[in-house]
């Protein structure tokens, strides 16, 4: 029987991809495992990696991340790992056959969210994302402000 310690992983961020909400609508979210090699986990351990620019693909029923810059690790020397190599994403049969069929018929793009601790594995929160149109910047930047004025009224009224 698992303990209760493993069963509720602590998670611990290591990276996030604050970009991604403002260049695109965030339809759905999904979690996958990365294969990683040991000199990548090193480097995250540091959390010396760069998602803003990734996205992930479906290619012949498996998933793929692209883009991700996890930088070298100093003590890895020769055995280090490269940059931006692609690297796998861990995900089950229903939903890669799930996001290649969006991806491919409907125009979404997979885009890294967070890059995360999840217990002693390292996960990545994909979005199934479309991108804004320069209006829908606008507006959400203008719903942003009035939530700025309009918090800033309330503080001033209570003081």
């Amino acid at each position: 029987m698992a303990k209760p310690a493993e069963s509720a992983a602590a998670v611990k961020i290591i990276a996030t991809n604050r970009k991604a909400s403002h260049e695109f609508v965030i339809h759905e979210r999904v979690e996958a495992g990365l294969v990683l090699v040991g000199s990548e986990v090193k480097s995250l351990r540091d959390a010396k990696v760069v998602i803003s620019d990734g996205w992930a693909a479906i290619e012949k029923r498996e998933g793929w991340l692209y883009g991700v810059q996890i930088n070298e690790y100093a003590q890895a020397n020769r055995w280090n790992h490269e940059i931006k190599r692609k690297r796998k994403l861990l995900l089950h049969r229903g939903e890669l056959s799930k996001l290649g069929t969006k991806t491919r018929e409907r125009g979404y793009t997979l885009i890294p969210l967070q890059l995360y601790w999840k217990g002693a594995r390292v996960k990545v929160e994909l979005g199934l994302c479309t991108h804004k149109k320069m209006h829908d910047k606008r507006e959400a930047k203008r719903k942003q402000d009035d939530q700025r004025e309009m918090d800033r009224a309330t503080k001033r009224s209570k003081v």
